[in-house]
């Protein structure tokens, strides 16, 4: 994709955006100029960046067949950036054919991306929406027409709140979030974690960040993290590295968790 490219209504290609920086660490071509000249700037930081996103996506996997395998067939994925192979839909579905899941972005081509994965896919639906304004997506009717909140729903914040500054404003989406899930419910957060907010690999990121259009990556702690999980239980192994996320090959079982170093940290919580 190029900037010289017809755009569509609501997308500056000159500044970066967040789900296209991350579309290009793993590897897609969803993505402009303003993208790729920020990103490379995050690798050039972050050399590891780039298998942290594969991380990711593999947390998200593993996190969403394991809450389908225990009975979950509603999912609400907030920030669900560009579609990338096994999708949260495609993972859920192969375990239940019947599992619904509304995908949730403010990004035009995000939504334009989706849908058109989306065509025929009666059981999922992507749609606009504000990970900063909870209430406006549990009244959306469209999300509410296609999840029914009566039952178990898995709701799936995946490297989204870090790029909200504010911490009361990220707590109160959180508690605004689980308000209506009722017991048997899922929450699955993954956030940018950093033991010293002042290292300076952290500072330079947030630098770069500062030119998206969210404006901001904020580095929160494990307390911080912990204390959106608050009266849930945690699935084994707890708030971890993403890598460390019940981990597939024997090579990185035996890697030991460091929370030394910044990283992408993430967890599942299951209320009873």
């Amino acid at each position: 994709m190029s900037s010289a490219e017809p755009q569509l209504p609501g997308v500056d290609p000159s500044v970066p955006s967040v789900a296209r920086m991350y579309d290009f660490y793993l590897g897609g071509k969803d993505h402009f100029r303003a993208d790729r000249v920020a990103a490379e700037k995050i690798i050039a930081i972050v050399p590891e960046v780039r298998e942290t996103a594969r991380d990711n996506r593999a947390f998200i996997g593993k996190a969403v067949r394991l809450m389908a395998e225990q009975g979950v067939r509603q999912f609400l994925d907030l920030g669900a950036g560009l579609p990338t192979q096994e999708n949260v839909h495609q993972v859920a579905q192969r375990v239940a054919p019947d599992a619904r899941v509304v995908y949730v972005d403010n990004d035009p081509i995000v939504l334009t991306h989706a849908r058109a994965l989306l065509a025929e896919t009666s059981e999922t639906l992507a749609v606009w929406g504000d990970v900063t304004d909870p209430a406006a997506v549990l009244a959306s009717p469209e999300v509410t027409g296609h999840l029914d909140f009566d039952r178990p729903v898995a709701v799936l914040m995946s490297a989204v709140l870090h790029f909200v500054p504010d911490d009361e404003q990220v707590s109160g989406i959180v508690a605004a979030l689980r308000a209506p899930l009722v017991p048997g419910s899922h929450l699955l957060i993954t956030h940018f974690y950093a033991p010293d907010t002042d290292d300076p690999r952290v500072r330079a990121g947030q630098q770069v960040y500062r030119s998206t259009k969210p404006g901001a990556l904020v580095a929160r702690s494990l307390k911080q993290i912990s204390a959106y999980f608050d009266g849930m239980t945690l699935l084994e192994p707890g708030l971890v590295p993403v890598k460390s996320w019940r981990p597939d090959s024997e090579l990185d079982r035996l890697v030991e968790v460091d929370l030394t170093v910044p990283s992408l940290v993430g967890a599942v919580g299951r209320l009873a």
